[in-house]
């Protein structure tokens, strides 16, 4: 049986494909249309199957929106099944985990009407399928993800979509105002934003958020007795505050925000394992590229882009829709410059497995879920308070990026390489070789 998961109507939709064995197919709508956190399922993604999951509860939906002083929302896609917001991001988490049991902690803005939830997720035997118990939740007014969308918003950027930007902001001030956003947190209704006049260093705005998110962060944690954690929705993406936690085994999926979703809503029919191989699970551009090519394109000390293999599922870029360049260069600004991003935005390394340690200390993962303390000098991926978001690419990574630095590591020593996502701001991620023309003919950035 073929089971199709949707996320959609409010923001990022997604479409997936599982059948019994394994997961076919993961994609973001944005990617297709090339629209910005598109809210409705592109219709060159859907596959054929025989039952349509949908990643949360319309009626408690449309109930909470009520609530709130919004308008009722018709789903836009006909759906057989249906699944709790934060039943779906458990689901998403602990069905594709390497756990026999865990808890699952999601944390996002807002569901029907969590928050805030904990799970606690168990396989049972190997002939049975998984359970999941919801054991604690955090209810619609109170709700951090709200309270970094306000944040968010009241710094000029764009809620429910930038907030990644404010995290890596936070490094540059100082948590200032953490006690005036707490007690936001705690009294107020953040829905509709900060009702405050803030003129001072936005800056410390962010740090104080960011500090007010880490400490929530920790106190649920340690409601959260099992040794093996995995954290799930749109603040599962806060890599800076997940480096916090000491004494986990922690699983984050790729994709941990509200697209992710619908991965949870069809897994949620099986109620099993899901055979985890890989985030490349999107649209294929089926091309050879040949790793001593692209490595003497970088020697010219040139940036250039890969469009290659199945997109990743999630919000980062993995190798496969990816932008690189030698991390020893000073290419933060002319890359950022190329991006249209703000200047004081960071960038990422990608790192074989094996020579991880030498240039990096902390948690590491292959998804970039964690930061990690530089050993080494290379500004250009490291951020201002000398931590780097980690790609560490495995000897059995499925994405052209392990060749490529394979061959770089061969020929310069050095086994790491800038890795951004292959979009300029504002725009979505590369998903088709079509998109990759275009971005090739509109920056003048050679792409393989």
């Amino acid at each position: 049986m073929r089971i199709a998961g949707i996320s959609e109507g409010s923001h990022d939709a997604a479409y997936c494909l599982l059948d019994d064995k394994e997961i076919l197919y993961a994609s973001h709508s944005e990617r297709y249309s090339q629209v910005k956190n598109d809210s409705r399922i592109h219709r060159d993604m859907v596959r054929k199957s025989d039952v349509i999951c949908y990643y949360e509860k319309p009626f408690w939906k449309n109930t909470r929106r009520l609530y709130a002083g919004q308008s009722w929302k018709l789903t836009q896609t006909k759906y057989d099944e249906s699944f709790s917001h934060h039943k779906s991001h458990a689901a998403a988490g602990f069905y594709t985990s390497p756990f026999h049991n865990a808890n699952i902690l999601v944390v996002d803005a807002i569901g029907e009407w969590d928050t805030t939830s904990i799970w606690y997720g168990d396989q049972g035997s190997l002939k049975t399928y998984r359970t999941l118990k919801k054991i604690y939740s955090r209810k619609y007014p109170w709700s951090l993800g709200l309270l970094y969308s306000a944040v968010t918003q009241l710094l000029g950027f764009k809620p429910n979509e930038e907030e990644y930007i404010v995290m890596g902001m936070a490094a540059y001030g100082e948590p200032k105002h953490k006690t005036m956003l707490k007690r936001k947190l705690d009294s107020e209704n953040l829905h509709w934003g900060l009702n405050i006049k803030f003129d001072g260093k936005p800056e410390d705005l962010a740090a104080s958020v960011q500090s007010v998110y880490e400490d929530e962060l920790l106190k649920l944690v340690e409601k959260c007795p099992e040794k093996n954690l995995v954290i799930m929705g749109g603040c599962a993406l806060n890599c800076v505050a997940n480096s916090k936690i000491k004494g986990k085994n922690i699983w984050i999926m790729p994709s941990p925000g509200d697209a992710g979703s619908s991965l949870g809503a069809a897994a949620l029919m099986f109620q099993r394992k899901l055979k985890w191989k890989s985030p490349y699970l999107g649209y294929n551009i089926d091309r050879e590229i040949n790793p001593k090519i692209v490595v003497n394109h970088l020697l010219k000390h040139k940036m250039c882009g890969i469009a290659n293999g199945k997109a990743e599922f999630g919000p980062r870029a993995l190798g496969n829709r990816s932008l690189i360049a030698d991390p020893r260069l000073p290419i933060k600004d002319t890359i950022n410059e190329v991006k249209q991003r703000q200047k004081f935005r960071p960038f990422a390394p990608s790192i074989l497995e094996e020579h991880a340690e030498e240039y990096f200390e902390g948690p590491m993962n292959r998804y970039m879920n964690f930061v990690a303390k530089a050993k080494h000098d290379h500004k250009s991926v490291t951020h201002v308070d000398g931590t780097a978001r980690v790609q560490l690419v495995e000897k059995d990574c499925e994405s052209i990026i392990r060749p490529i630095l394979e061959e770089w590591y061969e020929r310069t020593g050095c086994p790491m390489l800038l890795n951004t996502s292959l979009n300029i701001k504002g725009k979505p991620i590369v998903n088709t070789w079509e998109h990759a023309n275009d971005f090739q003919k509109n920056t003048k950035v050679k792409v393989f």
